[in-house]
């Protein structure tokens, strides 16, 4: 059972930037692909980032391709996302996800999630 803690949100002005990190504990932090999704209000949750278990695959959703960067250290069992040119529409809630496979099909565990605001 992997628990995933996410921290770093909060309200930033658009132009602005956020990192968030989600700290793992409860399993081998290394073995899993690590991503991060999105739910804004009334919308469905969306895959923003994912990494491999090396870090040497990774993938974007187009709307944060350029501004957004995921990492990760293994040695930490945390996962990082480095949010730049923040816009309004990347306001949403922010969730931590773990999964053994870079298709997702096997167990996912889940965050709690982060708000993170946009506004001037």
């Amino acid at each position: 059972q992997v628990q995933l803690v996410e921290s770093g949100g909060g309200l930033v002005q658009p132009g602005g930037s956020l990192r968030l990190s989600c700290a793992a504990s409860g399993g081998i932090f290394s073995i899993y692909v690590m991503g991060w999704y999105r739910q804004a209000p009334g919308k469905e949750r969306e895959l923003v980032a994912r990494i491999s278990t090396g870090g040497l695959k990774i993938t974007y959703a187009d709307s944060v391709k350029g501004r957004f960067t995921i990492s990760r250290d293994n040695a930490k069992n945390t996962v990082y996302l480095q949010m730049n040119s923040l816009k309004p529409e990347d306001t949403a809630v922010y969730y931590c996800n773990a999964v053994r496979d870079w298709g997702g099909t096997g167990i996912n565990y889940w965050g709690q999630g982060t708000q993170v605001t946009v506004s001037s």
